[in-house]
């Protein structure tokens, strides 16, 4: 039997006053969001501590379909004067927002929209990835806004070739840091820590390594009682019992110079937060580090071990274009009610030469990097503001 089209679907919402009630709807999240996209940080087991940490109580989950079977979901929160947008704390990679890939998202908005409690007169959905949402073009309701490029690197071939194919400032480079450190006597090592009891003391170093930068100085580095910090204690450890946690650190002599903060499923390892000692910049840490890990991934992947991506989610930077030439795009989308809502707005900021965005035809899935990233604009001005990822994704040496 042939099931119906999604936009003949009606939405339920559910009221999300505390992570708690999102657990009875957790399986079918989790079900639908393997089927669609395959990401560790869309599961419930990074979404429930998300919401306990950073909720605001008002958020609701909306379900289309069979409730313990839908086709389509997403959290999603008031974001003011008629507003709303998906849940998208800055630890969040992308919107929480699940729907099959390649399915047309503006009827599935327009549903949901509809459904909201009134007055909704626009839904912003956050942070899009265009290899599941190719970018529509623009419409009289619709608009389209960049954000930033994010880049991954495919476990494909083995190493050797993979790191012939880097550029060769990179390879001379590490070469003499190697060098350094061994005429110095330093014995640099890398661990793998995946074990629930690894965590606290992990975050820990990890914190350490944050706070000798610019997030020491702002009062923003994970520590203990910090929010950030209980979050990811309580995300890393239910996907270390689940043996899908990987807490990279790299050793001079005994103490952590470089951390790398990972999470796995569908194929992919995903870089949630990368760290290293400013004290030692001068010798590249964290591109070390990277060098050894990324030459484990791939010897795995060619043993048949069930890894076949790296993906960074975090805006292209210059470090990044050192490890891959593909990127691709993630962008935000707002759906208004009526379409004279988005005319009004531009009249009130003083006419559609300030404020309105191009159409956009629709976006190609990968383009390839040059070594200037392109900036992402975290807040579009016609799209329900979402916070920068500031934290997430450091930008190593």
């Amino acid at each position: 039997m042939t099931p119906p089209p999604l936009n003949s679907l009606s939405w339920t919402l559910f009221p999300l006053h505390g992570a708690a009630a999102f657990a009875p709807h957790a399986a079918a999240w989790d079900a639908l969001q393997s089927r669609v996209a395959g990401l560790p940080f869309l599961e419930s087991a990074f979404l429930t501590p998300l919401l306990s940490v950073f909720g605001s109580g008002r958020e609701r989950l909306a379900l289309l379909g069979d409730p313990k079977a839908p086709r389509a979901a997403a959290i999603v929160a008031p974001a003011g004067n008629g507003q709303w947008t998906t849940f998208q704390p800055s630890q969040l990679p992308l919107g929480a927002w699940l729907s099959p890939a390649g399915e047309p998202l503006e009827p599935l908005a327009a549903g949901l929209l509809r459904a909201l409690p009134f007055p909704a007169l626009a839904l912003g959905l956050t942070q899009l990835d265009s290899l599941f949402h190719p970018r529509a073009a623009d419409g009289p309701r619709w608009r389209g806004q960049d954000y930033i490029d994010t880049a991954w690197v495919d476990l494909a071939g083995d190493f050797d070739s993979y790191w012939e194919a880097r550029g060769k400032n990179l390879r001379q480079n590490l070469r003499k840091q190697q060098k350094k450190l061994d005429s110095a006597g330093t014995v640099t090592r890398i661990e793998c820590l995946i074990h629930p009891e690894d965590v606290a003391q992990a975050l820990t170093d990890y914190g350490r390594l944050e706070a000798s930068g610019w997030k020491g100085q702002e009062g923003t580095a994970i520590a203990p009682g910090h929010p950030q910090y209980e979050f990811y204690r309580a995300m890393l450890e239910a996907f270390a019992r689940d043996g899908r946690a990987r807490l990279y650190q790299y050793w001079f002599d005994d103490a952590v110079v470089a951390m790398d903060l990972c999470i796995e499923s569908g194929g992919k390892i995903v870089i949630l937060k990368t760290a290293y000692d400013e004290a030692h910049k001068a010798v590249s840490p964290s591109t070390l580090m990277r060098q050894v890990q990324f030459q484990q991934l791939f010897d795995a992947a060619a043993a048949g071990g069930p890894l076949r991506r790296i993906e960074f989610y975090g805006k292209v930077m210059e470090w990044h274009t050192r490890w891959t030439a593909d990127a691709r795009p993630i962008y935000h989308a707002t759906l208004y009610r009526w379409g004279w809502v988005p005319a009004l707005k531009r009249l009130l900021r003083g006419g559609d030469a300030a404020a309105s965005p191009s159409a956009s035809p629709a976006a190609a899935p990968s383009t390839t990097l040059s070594t200037t990233p392109s900036a992402g604009d975290p807040a579009p001005p016609d799209t329900p503001a979402a916070p920068a990822r500031a934290d997430v994704q450091g930008a190593p040496q």
